[in-house]
């Protein structure tokens, strides 16, 4: 059998690994998904086969060569070139084949670097003539490896290349509206493939259905819903129970698929994957974590299974919405995502917990895995009427939705919290020193980073003694990562007093239990979260037992309430009770007392999906969403000056453990120096970071850069 070795799909930078192994690998599990979908494999091997050969081309392979620049103005597409093969399929196969290879890299039209095939048919009036050099040599070689896959070969001359060209220009042309099946296979194939070492024994763990039944084996009077049946015919979940009722548990009892788990925040996917990762070690499902850091949680692992977390195929998956939203705006990838989530269990917990605007895109990304065939289970402790009855309007409507809530005598025995009203921190000095003097542990909570920053301060110079830590969301993400850990497994556990000061990032799903909590005043439903972290542990002894919870009154100041509305916070500190039992049945009536005209962000400007229908093209995605830009999400990463040499040098997960997330807002517009290695990280000077209080915005500013390192 004739070597074609030499001719390579990646360079030496990439790893060297010749065209015929690499689709070998894509077809291998381009078969693998397509089964999965219910679609013909032999057209997803054949698209495999078929998608990269044009990387056969001289001109493709002297790009591969060790310190090879592209000339100003270079032009060549591989898959294009691969399109000039076409006529060896049959005419049923032609289609589906030319969606796998015409866009897996680059949208078709309004590409972001003006490559995709129309694009360039519009732009570039030699564009095939570009793509054709050496094509009496190269084509050879790519009819040949073709053969040995199984091709039915024939000499293809330049005038049929043309042709094959032009033909997949015109159906490129004549998209309908939609998204392309066949294209997510390819995609989804094709990135796995080129990821890992291993394909054949990692295809083994590919879309395994998860052995749920653990959950279905725990009952006690103390969670509640573990009693409540889940057989229930109607196809989504709505739950509404406090916490520690259980919640988690039921709605994996209703899941029968691959499961994707979504919650808002990073720390409580981290405690949501390391729990559904013990209760589920015994069976053979594949569970996963999906975020920015993702890999810092599972460093133990080998390779490939860090790998994998970002990849198709498992048997659950726990994320946040923001790694879903490309289905709603149509993002580089997103059929990909939809191959992935078809037809699976989504359970959407802490629904209530998202601001205006990403709870417009939690309800989109609702409204589009119903109509891919989802199965959906929300989970919530409360939400404003308002939403409730549109989230039963996308689900279509009540007779396709079991609904389970608690009876009024059982959410009694979640009563746990004596709330105080404060008009300041500085008024609780007494409670503050009588608490710790009786062994407590306190949780403090600040709606900003930065004030939450100056708190920790204050309490150090005021209780120097005393055990403490500070959490954010703006630490490096290696010491992120180990500040969840302390806060779990430290601080949680202690048998002595301890101040810890935190933002929304202990809201949700965070398995501690501290005895008081001194928080700033948010919405109420964030509110009513938040008091979960407080007096969490149920048992016997502990239903009827109640701990206080101080609210300081909330600022006039609109930068001060942010990133609450002003009005919002008023209202819930109004509706708060004063040195009295809040109580879990009265916690409907208190947040429609706040939510009275609940008006929904409408981002349907921005959506590829409305009125049930696509609003984007076959084979187009858009460039990255403006709308995600404007979300105050993690959606820049900076690294300190003294850290710049080191990540510089180092592999991706050493780089993951210094990058420190930030809005691109906070930082984008500041004039700091930027890394072209790694994530592309801003650099921050090092009088901006801070290893006990992290990242320290005033200082982010080019005038506090060390200028003696800058010169050495």
């Amino acid at each position: 059998m004739k070597d074609w070795g030499h001719i390579l799909a990646k360079g030496e930078e990439k790893g060297r690994v010749s065209l015929i192994r690499h689709l070998k690998e894509v077809a291998f599990l381009a078969e693998i998904v397509a089964n999965h979908l219910g679609l013909d494999v032999d057209i997803a091997r054949r698209g495999a086969i078929l998608h990269d050969i044009g990387k056969t081309s001289i001109v493709f392979q002297k790009t591969l060569e060790k310190g090879f620049q592209r000339p100003p103005g270079f032009l060549f597409r591989h898959e294009l070139a691969s399109l000039f093969f076409i006529s060896l399929l049959n005419e049923t196969e032609k289609c589906p084949i030319i969606e796998m290879i015409v866009a897996h890299h680059k949208s078709i039209y309004q590409d972001a670097g003006g490559k995709g095939i129309l694009d360039l048919i519009d732009n570039e009036p030699e564009v095939f003539e570009k793509h054709l050099i050496g094509f009496e040599i190269w084509s050879k070689d790519a009819l040949e490896i073709l053969e040995h896959f199984d091709f039915e070969i024939k000499p293809i001359d330049i005038q049929e290349a043309k042709n094959n060209f032009y033909e997949a220009v015109y159906y490129c042309e004549n998209r309908n509206y939609g998204y392309s099946e066949w294209k997510g296979v390819l995609i989804a194939a094709d990135h796995l493939a080129s990821a890992l070492y291993n394909v054949e024994i990692v295809s083994t763990k590919l879309f395994i259905e998860p052995d749920l039944s653990y959950y279905h084996s725990r009952k006690s009077e103390l969670y509640p819903l573990s009693l409540v049946s889940t057989d229930d015919k109607r196809k989504h979940t709505l739950v509404t129970a406090p916490t520690g009722a259980g919640k988690t548990d039921f709605l994996l009892r209703r899941c029968n698929g691959r499961v994707f788990y979504t919650l808002p925040f990073q720390a409580s996917i981290n405690t949501m994957y390391e729990r559904i990762k013990t209760d589920l070690k015994d069976t053979n499902a594949e569970v996963r974590l999906l975020h920015a850091a993702s890999s810092l949680k599972i460093e133990k692992n080998n390779i490939e299974e860090k790998t994998l977390q970002r990849h198709i195929g498992a048997s659950v998956k726990v994320l946040t919405p923001h790694q879903i939203a490309s289905v709603v705006f149509g993002t580089k990838g997103y059929e990909a995502m939809i191959v992935d989530v078809k037809g699976s269990d989504v359970i959407l917990d802490e629904i209530h917990t998202y601001s205006e605007t990403t709870q417009a895109i939690v309800l989109k990304i609702v409204e589009i895995l119903c109509y891919i065939g989802c199965n959906i289970h929300i989970g919530t402790a409360t939400m404003p009427t308002e939403l409730y009855r549109k989230i039963i309007a996308i689900l279509g409507g009540q007779e396709n939705v079991y609904e389970v809530k608690l009876s009024d005598n059982i959410l009694d025995t979640f009563d746990r919290h004596i709330i105080h009203k404060a008009d300041s921190i500085n008024d609780l000095t007494l409670v503050i020193s009588e608490a710790i003097s009786n062994n407590q542990k306190i949780l403090f909570v600040c709606n900003q980073v930065k004030r939450a920053q100056a708190l920790y301060r204050q309490l150090s110079g005021n209780y120097p003694d005393t055990d403490k830590m500070l959490i954010h969301s703006r630490f490096k993400r290696g010491v992120r990562n180990q500040l969840e850990s302390d806060l779990k497994n430290i601080y949680n556990e202690s048998s002595k007093t301890c101040l810890v000061v935190s933002t929304q990032v202990v809201e949700v799903s965070l398995d501690i239990s501290f005895d008081m909590m001194i928080t700033e005043c948010a919405p109420i439903d964030a509110l009513i979260q938040r008091f979960g972290r407080i007096n969490r542990k149920r048992t016997k002894d502990t239903i009827g037992k109640y701990k206080p919870i101080y609210v300081l009154a909330p600022s006039e100041n609109k930068s001060e309430a942010l990133p609450y509305d002003i009005q919002v916070l008023n209202l819930t500190y109004n509706a708060l009770p004063d040195k009295k039992l809040i109580k879990e049945r009265d916690a409907q009536q208190m947040i429609d007392s706040v939510y009275t005209n609940n008006e929904f962000v409408n981002i349907d400007l921005s959506s590829v999906f409305k009125d049930g229908q696509w609003h984007i093209k076959e084979l187009w995605h858009n460039p990255k969403s403006a709308l995600l830009e404007t979300l105050d999400i993690d959606s820049a990463t900076c690294i300190s000056e003294t850290d710049q040499e080191i990540y510089e040098i180092a592999e991706y997960e050493e780089q993951s453990k210094l990058e420190i997330p930030v809005s691109f807002r906070s930082i984008g517009y500041t004039g700091l120096d930027k890394l072209k290695s790694g994530s592309k990280p801003f650099i921050i000077p090092s009088k901006a970071y801070d290893e006990k209080l992290g990242f320290l915005g005033e200082f982010a500013k080019p005038e506090f850069y060390d200028v003696t390192k800058r010169f050495l």
